[in-house]
């Protein structure tokens, strides 16, 4: 049986994980003028980033340590908080060029 504290804690990772995400897509459509270069980016670099995150973020905590299944912990860590990152800024945020700055000259 899985103890409340490592759902709390998958429950936090999953939070963090899914804001990390959705910033770092967000980062990559505005830095990047391609659009394949943004998707690469966020497939190859957020999952690394999201790995690293949770070697840090868990090990001190010792979050996942009762999960018992190793799989299971990856997707629920890196997995949806990827597709859901993803998803928050493509679906639900503007696109970068609707989006319209003050002007700064003054």
């Amino acid at each position: 049986m899985v103890a409340v504290s490592t759902v709390i804690g998958y429950g936090i990772l999953l939070t963090v994980h899914t804001a990390v995400a959705a910033i770092a897509t967000r980062f990559f459509r505005i830095r990047l003028t391609t659009r394949w270069g943004a998707a690469l980016y966020a497939a190859l670099l957020i999952p690394l980033l999201l790995v690293v995150s949770t070697m840090v973020l868990s090990g001190p905590f010792g979050i996942g340590t009762a999960a018992g299944d190793r799989t299971t912990a990856l997707v629920v860590v890196i997995g949806i908080p990827l597709t859901l990152g993803i998803a928050i800024d493509l679906l639900w945020m503007p696109h970068p060029d609707e989006v319209e700055l003050p002007d700064t000259t003054g």
